[in-house]
C-alpha cells in the first residue's frame, strides 16, 4: 500500500517557520510520501487574506524549495473555488481513489472542527494528525505529532512588520526578501 500524503491547509499569508516545521515532523512521524500545501484564496467564510493568492503563492514556493517531497495543490485560489477542505478533498480522492490522506491541523483548529463544512464526512475521506498550537490545550482522539509549539503565527509576524520589527527568525529568509521587495504587510 502507498505511504500516506499529508495535506496541510491555510492562507500561508505569510508561509512562516512554524508551517514549515508541522510539515517537516509530519513527513518524519506519519512516514509520508509527500506533503501536500494547499493555500485557500478568499473563502466567504472567513476574513480574506491580506495578500493577494499571486504573493501568498510565491511566498510559498520559495518557502519549500529544496525538498521534493513538497508540493503545492492551487485548485482553493481558482476563481470560484469555494475553500472547503472537505471539497478540495474529495476531489483529490476522486482523482486518485485508493490514495491515504492525512490532514494536518493545529489543535486550535481541530478543537472548532464542527464548525466546519460537513465535518463529520470530511472525517471519512481522511485521517487526521493534530499538532499543539501555544495557549490550546491538545486534547485529539485523532493522530498527534510529537512537536514542541512554536509561538509563531502569520498575523504576530504580520503586525511585527507592520511597526518595523525584526521577524527574521520567524521566516525562512527568501519568504522574508520577498515580503520585503513586494512591500508587503507595512
Amino acid at each position: 500500500m502507498a505511504r500516506p500524503v499529508g495535506i496541510l491547509g491555510g492562507t500561508f499569508d505569510p508561509v512562516h517557520n512554524a508551517h514549515l516545521a508541522i510539515a517537516g515532523a509530519a513527513l518524519r512521524e506519519l512516514g509520508l510520501q509527500q506533503v501536500l500545501w494547499l493555500p485557500t484564496g478568499a473563502p466567504a467564510y472567513r476574513e480574506a487574506p491580506v495578500a493577494a493568492a499571486a504573493h501568498r503563492l510565491g511566498m510559498l514556493r520559495l518557502a519549500i524549495v529544496g525538498e521534493p517531497r513538497y508540493a503545492i495543490d492551487e485548485r482553493e485560489l481558482q476563481p470560484g473555488a469555494s475553500g472547503f477542505t472537505y471539497e478540495s478533498l474529495k476531489a483529490l480522492k476522486e482523482k486518485d481513489k485508493k490514495a491515504n490522506y492525512i490532514l494536518l491541523m493545529g489543535a486550535d483548529q481541530y478543537a472548532k472542527r464542527d464548525s466546519w463544512h460537513r465535518w463529520q464526512e470530511l472525517e471519512k475521506l481522511c485521517e487526521i494528525a493534530v499538532v499543539a498550537r501555544p495557549g490550546t490545550k491538545l486534547d485529539a482522539k485523532a493522530k498527534t505529532l510529537s512537536m514542541t509549539p512554536m509561538p509563531v503565527s502569520a498575523s504576530d509576524i504580520r503586525a511585527r512588520l507592520a511597526r518595523g520589527e525584526d521577524v527574521a527568525a520567524m521566516l525562512p529568509a527568501p519568504v522574508l526578501g520577498y515580503i520585503k521587495e513586494k512591500g508587503l504587510y507595512i
